[in-house]
Formats: structure tokens, sequence, C-alpha cells
């Protein structure tokens, strides 16, 4: 049985203001510091951008027609589960309570996936045009369908207190409770399109919008009534829906997925299932990236508005040329609607793609409506007679409407468009205005994955791509040549020729989740002020229970590493090694040369403080160890502490340990330094956010000589939205993830007959033959050379910790490598 809080917000049509009542709770309750997990019934693309925006999180469909009635109450809880556990979902119904799927007595309907997932009902009643007539309603709402459990109401846009009152006293009278009552002025008004909202990624002002909705919710609204009612759903008996893993023996290959303003449509599950299968959706914007993501091997254009933005697509003359050449290479490409239009040779008499033989047009006529469709041949979305649920929803028309086979065959005849520009004998285009759900039909995305792995341009007058070009081996990086103390992982990626699996950064997600990437985005409109850390360093210090004068923002742990050595006194300084090179780079920097303390393997890495010099006055470590993964007992490296000397420990990965068991940070941290870096944890490597933590009187001496405005407004503003109850409770979901993932990979080494250092961190290293990791790049996968770690040499490398489908590409290529390796050399081969 698994617990989750839940409520559906519901209404009795249409236009009462179910979504902005439903989007401003999911914002309110995630200003208490709450994890909020978004739904929507029913096919909706655009409600589900505003719950992201609300939530941080991805907004999510519960559709039983484009999935099925047994697979809602387990989507509903994948969406609570990832990227992390909820607190309590709110989902948003759909049209009327009752109303769903033409013809089918409400199949499809908000009640019926209340139903399904036995979820209390919150009603939205729009009050305007009546006072005690609003309890008729809402009484027969309540009473049609006894499986359906209507327990509270809120009722919008009341025109005065009075009428307030007298709609209260009448709803109250039929045993129901009224949560809230919001006037006419509440909420916010999104604008409307000609297919209904305007996406939240359209809208520059929405976050400002959010955020004064949240407050006006939070005013008008019981929100722990709220939460009472969602705490009475029953425990639900189901498990988490989860894709399929597909395991395949070659690296992940990159899926191109539109993004941007002008495609903002697509299932969350789409991107979840590539990944499984072995794909890696990354995501380009179509009116201002001038290329394809780097390394693309298939093509998905999803849903959206072009139309409202077809002259900056236009003008994105290489996207557009490079597009046409990969199509009719036989890249496999599917599009959807939006990507359809895309595809088109001109969009309203704007030139497009151009690698479909039609034309399209805005016309007169709404096409809505859910649509049974049939693959009519075999295909890279599988074979014939494969049948499928789909949704329509566009006012645009294609000239031809079809081509070729047809993408798909509703009732009987052909629609869209199924073409092999490469003459590869199926088809590499499947273009249509069909929207599928993937996660209801599984097998379309593992066919796409087979499609996309298989594929091999073919020259037909397109131009070439590299990244599928015959690779020699590798040749030596440029950072080879350069002093090892200043070479670090992203050096690994560089002066290949090709794309390769990047097993050698330890930035833990490729880009920073939703919420943060939003408040990031907000603050842009201050960066005409200088910044002003105060807040950030209020937020750090509360959220470490140390007073503000034991704390210090800085632009990252670099900054931090050069603010020691300059500012902090010793005439003997120490460094632990093998470790982070910074430390003792910005030791030399500053004319400063360091003793080091060398850890061996053969004691697994593992520091013995009795043995570190005792005239060392300035003694710099990192816990988790980079690039061991070693954690040292917080006694251990307490015992180094004493008079005359500072102790300085880098933290930057102890929030990938569950619970950061062994960080010192504690309210008394004398003759102590802990450095924090929030880039790891977070995907932010690029905008340099860290702290230091310790000594108020060698924290005053840092600040002395940092130089003014050195930590940005984005970097104040990431440290105070970490440091909040919700972000450290996704770091430690994150961190028990990780932990997860790295006993996976260390079995999978072990297997292999390696001995993988005993570590914690989101790495692993390891001691593996001669070669491996140049070996390893020529399979795809680049690794952190260890030889520029001082302790280490050439045989070691460090792998960050992956998920498990990236883990099973990495292995098999090791085990390629193992092979050749055990052919020439049987004794390193261990």
């Amino acid at each position: 049985m698994t617990r989750l809080p839940r409520v559906v917000i519901a209404a009795a049509a249409s236009g009462q203001g179910k979504t902005t009542v439903a989007v401003g709770i999911m914002a309110a309750l995630r200003r208490r510091g709450l994890a909020v997990a978004p739904a929507k019934v029913g096919p909706d693309y655009i409600d589900p951008g505003y719950h992201a925006l609300a939530t941080g999180r991805p907004g999510r469909n519960l559709d039983p027609w484009l999935t099925s009635p047994e697979q809602i109450a387990p989507l509903l809880l994948h969406g609570a589960r990832t990227p992390y556990t909820a607190d309590l979902s709110v989902i948003e119904g759909v049209m009327g309570l009752y109303d769903g799927q033409m013809g089918t007595d409400g199949f499809a309907s908000t009640a019926h996936v209340a139903t399904l997932t036995d979820s209390p009902v919150l009603l939205v009643i729009d009050i305007s045009s009546a006072a005690r007539t609003i309890a008729a309603s809402v009484h027969g709402l309540a009473s049609y369908d006894p499986s359906v459990r209507v327990a509270g109401v809120v009722l919008n846009k009341a025109g005065s207190a009075r009428h307030a009152a007298e709609v209260r006293r009448a709803v109250e009278a039929t045993g129901l409770p009224v949560l809230g009552v919001l006037p006419r002025d509440a909420g916010v008004s999104v604008p409307s399109r000609h297919l209904g909202l305007v996406p939240a990624a359209e809208r520059d002002e929405a976050a400002a919008g959010l955020d004064r909705l949240a407050g006006q919710i939070a005013e008008h609204l019981d929100l722990d009534a709220v939460l009472d009612l969602a705490r009475t759903a029953p425990d639900l008996a189901d498990e988490p829906w989860t894709p399929p893993v597909v395991h395949r023996t070659t690296p992940p290959r990159v899926v191109a997925v539109a993004g941007g303003q002008a495609f903002t449509f697509r299932y969350a599950e789409t991107d979840e299932l590539l990944r499984a299968a072995g794909c890696e959706p990354v995501v380009f914007d179509p009116a201002t990236d001038t290329s394809l993501p780097q390394g693309t091997s298939g093509l998905y254009l999803g849903g959206g508005f072009p139309e409202a933005h077809a002259p900056a697509l236009t003008r994105n003359t290489p996207l557009l040329a490079e597009l046409r050449d990969a199509v009719a290479s036989g890249m496999p490409t599917v599009a959807e609607c939006a990507g359809l239009l895309y595809l088109a040779e001109a969009l309203d008499d704007h030139p497009m793609v151009g690698a479909l033989p039609a034309a399209a047009a805005m016309h007169p006529r709404l096409t809505l409506g859910y649509r049974t469709a049939v693959l009519p041949v075999d295909g890279m979305l599988g074979a014939a007679a494969t049948a499928v649920h789909a949704h329509e929803f566009h006012r645009t028309r294609t000239t031809p409407p079809t081509a070729g086979p047809g993408a798909w065959l509703v009732d009987g005849a052909p629609v869209g468009f199924a073409l092999d520009p490469a003459g590869t004998g199926r088809p590499t285009v499947h273009a249509s205005y069909l929207h599928v759900h993937w996660a209801g039909n599984p097998s379309l995305a593992t066919s796409f994955a087979d499609a996309v792995h298989a594929y091999e341009p073919v020259t037909t007058g397109a131009r070439p791509s590299d990244d599928h070009a015959p690779v020699a081996a590798h040749p030596a990086t440029t950072a080879d040549a350069v002093d090892p103390l200043d070479h670090h992982g992203d050096a690994e990626l560089r002066g290949t020729g090709r794309t390769l699996v990047d097993l050698a950064v330890n930035v833990r997600v490729p880009v920073p989740p939703v919420w943060l990437s939003d408040r990031i985005a907000a603050c842009t409109t201050r960066l005409a002020a200088y910044p002003d850390v105060s807040q950030a360093r209020t937020a750090i210090a509360r959220r470490h229970g140390v007073p503000e004068t034991m704390v210090l923002p800085t632009s990252g742990a670099a900054e931090a590493f050069t603010l020691i050595a300059r500012a902090v006194p010793g005439r003997h300084p120490l460094v632990v090694h093998p470790q982070f090179t910074e430390p003792e780079a910005a030791l030399r920097r500053v004319g400063r040369v360091p003793e080091r303390h060398l850890l061996h393997g053969d004691t697994g890495f593992v520091l013995d403080p009795a043995l570190v010099d005792p005239n060392a006055d300035l003694v710099l470590l990192g816990n988790p160890t980079n690039p061991t993964g070693v954690l040292h007992p917080r006694a251990s490296l307490e015992s180094l502490l004493g008079p005359g000397r500072t102790v300085v420990v880098d933290e930057a990965f102890i929030d990938a340990v569950p619970g950061e068991l062994d960080s010192l940070i504690s309210a008394q941290m004398p003759g102590l330094l802990v450095l924090r870096s929030l880039t790891k944890t977070w995907g932010l490597a690029g905008l340099r956010a860290g702290y230091v933590v310790g000594d108020p009187d060698l924290i005053a001496l840092l600040a002395q000589h940092q130089p003014p405005w050195s930590v940005s407004t984005p970097a104040a503003v990431v440290m105070s939205a970490t440091a909040t109850r919700s972000a450290l409770e996704q770091a430690d979901d994150l961190a028990r993830k990780a932990t997860s993932d790295r006993a996976y990979l260390v079995r999978g080494l072990q297997e292999r007959g390696l001995r993988p250092v005993d570590g914690v961190a989101p790495f692993v290293l390891v001691e593996g033959p001669s070669g491996a990791r140049e070996a390893l790049r020529d399979n795809g996968f680049a690794v952190r050379r260890g030889d520029t770690f001082p302790g280490l040499n050439a045989a070691w490398i460090r792998i960050a910790v992956r998920d498990t489908t990236t883990t099973d590409a990495f292995l098999t290529a090791l085990d390629d490598v193992l092979a050749h390796t055990a052919a020439s050399a049987p004794e390193l081969a261990r």
C-alpha cells in the first residue's frame, strides 16, 4: 500500500476557475515548503505547463483513454515519486465533473479519474450569476454518482461579502464545507489563444503572476483544510508506473526534442521512455538554436504553436537547412501536430523546413477529439496494424492532407505523412496531427529507439553527419599538455571529433530542476542592480543552524580556495592527496608550495590523522574525497584540529550522502572552515554558487579579501532557493537515488574482476588495465583520467555515477576493453 495525500479540483463546467484554483493551491502549498505533485485529467497540454511552473515538477496527464484505466493510479504514483517524493498530489480536472468521452457515460471524465484514484473532490463553483441556487447545483453534483466523493467547495467570483455569505450558508446546509471564497478580482487573467490558454513558457510575466496568485489563494482559501481533505484519501494498492528498460550494448543516442516557446507540448513520460530505451533526449529551440544538438540521431517534434512564432522559425535558416538534410538522410523523425506544421514547406506563407510535400495554413474550423489510429505499414513506430488511442486538437489544415501510406489509418482512411526520403525501404518520417501518449503505448518508444540506434545517414545530397562518420583513434586532448593540477573532467570531452557519453564530469543532473530554473529566470529583472547576498547568507545560516557571522557566500568553491590561499595564514600548508587539485593549485598561484600527504590504495585511501605532519598549520582535504569517494569519519577529521592550525574541509559532495553524514558543520567551528558547492547536485556548473561555513574570525578574514559583488544575483537566488526544506528533501532523495545507482555500478565493476575503491560519492575510482581510458573513449565513453591527481597513476580512472541504463551501456563497452586487454596482456585484466 502506498500513502499519497491527494485531492481533485473539479467544477460544474469549463470556465468556472478550476485552473486558477488548482494552480494557486499548488503554488501556495509550495510556498509553504511542501513538495506538490501536479496532475491534469485529460489530454490537455497547456495547464500542465502552469502546473510545472507552480510546483517545479513536470506536469502529468491522467487520461484513461490515451493510456488505460489500469494505468491511472500507477501514473499518478509515478508523478508523485519523480523526480523525488512529493508530500501530496493536486489533480486538476477537465471540463465539468462528469464530462468525458462522448457516448461513453463519462469515460475519462474528472469523476472517472477521481474514482480510479479514490481521491476526494474539491468543487470550484462560479457564483457570479446566482446565489442560493448554487447550493442546488452543488447538491446535484455531489449526489449524482455515489462513487464520487465530493468533500468540499470553493466559491469563485463572489460579488460582495454579503453575496458570499448567502451562498456559503446555502451550500453548507447541504453538508459540504466551504473551504474558501474568491472575490471577482482574485486569480490571474491568463491570455487566451485560438486553442485555449497561452502556454506558461510564452509568458514572461507568468512567474510574477503565479506569485501573486499564490498569495491570493493563501489569503482566501483555508489551505490547512485543503491539506486535511487531501489526507483523507486512502492508501493506494497500486505500484508506481515505471518505463520498461531496454538493455542495449551501445551508448545512448541523442534524440533532438523540439522545445522553446513554439514547441511546449509533450507528455513528460515521453522523455522518460526514450531514456529507458537507451536514448538521451536533448531539447533544442527551433526559433533560436542554429544547429541540432551534437550527435543527434533522431528527431521528436511535439506540439505547440508554431503559427504564433512562424517569423522567428523562418528566420532561422541554418537550422531549417540542417533539419531538411537530416530528414533527407533517413534520420528517424516523429512529428506530432506542431511538428507536422514545422516540417511542411510553408505555414501561412512562412517558409518552414520543407521536408514534407505539403503547405499548412490556419482554418476557421477547430478539429478536436479522441481518435483510434492504426499503423498502415511496418515502420519505425512498430509493425503494421499496431493500434493506439490518440487525441487531435488543431485549427490548421495541410494541403495535401496526406502522402505515402499515411502516418495512421483513422476509420480506415490515411492521415498524415509516412515518408522514406532516403530510400531505406521503410518510412523514416512519421508526421501527423495526432498526439499519442507513449506511456499507454510503450512499444512505440522502443521501436523508435531501435530505429535511432540503427540510424546511419544515407547520403542523398544531404550533408554527412560527422557524428556518425568512421572515427580513428582519438587524438590526445589539449588538456594533456597543461599542468596536471589544472586538468578537470570537462577536458575529457574535448578534441574527440564526436559526442562521448560523459562519465568524466561530476555534475549530477544535465539541467537544473524546473522550479530552480524558474527562480533564476525570475531574478533577471533585477540584474541592473548590484548583487545583495544578505538574504542568501541568512538562508544558509538558517539551513545549517549557525550564526550569519559564520557564513560567506562565494562564487563557487573555486573562489573560496583562492580566498583561503590569499587570506588564511600558515607557514606550512599541507594538502591531503589524492584529492581535488584546485586547493593546491590556488596555493601555488600565490607562491605557497604545500606539503603533500599521500594516502594509498592498499589502505583504501583512508586517512590516519596521526600520520599527518604535526608542523602543518593549514591542512586542506576533501570529505567525501574527490576522486576516491572515501568519506572520512567526523571524529577522525576533528582530531586534526588544534591550536595554531586551520583545517579546511571541502564538502562539495557531502549532499550526495543521504543525511549528509559526517559533515563538520556545527554551531562551534574554531579553526575550521567547511566549503560547500551547489553546482553538482543542482546542475549549475555554469553559474558558480557555493559558500564557506566556519570560524567567524576566519570568515571575516576571507571576506576582507573577497572582491566586491563577486557573487552574482542569480547565484544568491540559488543559495536561498536550495536552502529551503523542500529543496533539502529533494537533494536527499537524489542522494538516495545516487547511492543506489553507485552500488549498481560498483557491482558491475566487481563482477568484471575490478576492485573499485570503497566510497560514498557520486563517482567511483577504480584501477584498470593500462590504456583503459583511451580505449573507453574509442568505445564512446569519457571517464576522468587519474594520473593528474597526485598519488595516482594512469591506470586509475574515475567514473561518474549515472542511471542504470547508462551504466549498462558503459559496462558493455568496458567488457570490450577488458577483452582486448586480456588478449594482449592477460595479467592486467584483473
